[in-house]
């Protein structure tokens, strides 16, 4: 699956030079997923809310690890694209490939490993298939 979010850059996300912060480009991301999971939300029919998905399915996604290489710096009111595909579908977990854009020349590239847990128990727990199928698993993946 690949989703696309458009991310504007205000005062709050640069330094006094107007450029970004590099721990924005975490924000930047997570905003993505969301945006992506609102989408497969609306897709299911569960009122446009990533909420309401978890709530569905009794789990949440927590972030397990994060690699990000800058390779340029974004500047005070520029419009970025954020690009998220999913690189790795398994039962308890996904990785996606995030790429910060500004009109088409690469950023960051982020590479980000979410786990799916229990929202009750907080335990791992596999996705189930409504977010094997939204994610595009063939064959569904296999366990962690």
């Amino acid at each position: 699956m690949m989703h696309t979010y458009h991310q504007r850059v205000y005062y709050s996300d640069t330094d006094c030079g107007g450029i970004v912060y590099h721990a924005r480009y975490l924000d930047f991301a997570e905003h993505a997923r969301t945006e992506m999971l609102r989408q497969i939300a609306n897709s299911n029919r569960l009122e446009g809310s990533d909420g309401k998905l978890f709530e569905s399915l009794g789990l949440v996604f927590v972030v397990k690890s994060i690699t990000a290489d800058y390779q340029s710096p974004a500047y005070l009111d520029d419009l970025l694209e954020v690009e998220t595909v999913t690189e790795s579908i398994k039962r308890f977990s996904l990785t996606f490939r995030q790429t910060v854009k500004r009109s088409g020349e690469v950023l960051c590239v982020m590479k980000v490993k979410v786990g799916s847990i229990d929202a009750q128990t907080l335990r791992p727990t596999p996705m189930g298939e409504t977010l094997l199928a939204a994610f595009g698993a063939e064959g569904h993946g296999k366990e962690e």
